[in-house]
């Protein structure tokens, strides 16, 4: 669904629009611009919640990833 809205916008951005939309009208361009636009935040931000999930290194974390280190080195030792 579209909807008309108004927006200002720089007369350089329109400029670019303008050199760089092709056969499609202003409006499509646009739109395609900020859909793209609206991706790449998205990714950034699961990128850093991505991030931020794995620099979580707490004593929790430590304590389990030695305990799993001990008990591999165990069941190898037995095998």
């Amino acid at each position: 669904m579209r909807q008309a809205k108004t927006f200002t916008i720089s007369d350089d951005i329109l400029t670019e629009i303008a050199s760089t939309k092709g056969t499609v009208s202003t409006s499509e361009r646009v739109n395609e611009l900020l859909r793209r636009a609206l991706e790449l935040e998205r990714r950034e931000r699961l990128e850093m919640e991505a991030a931020e999930f794995f620099s979580i290194d707490g004593a929790d974390s430590v304590r389990e990833r030695v305990a799993y280190q001990k008990a591999s080195k165990e069941a190898l030792s037995r095998g």
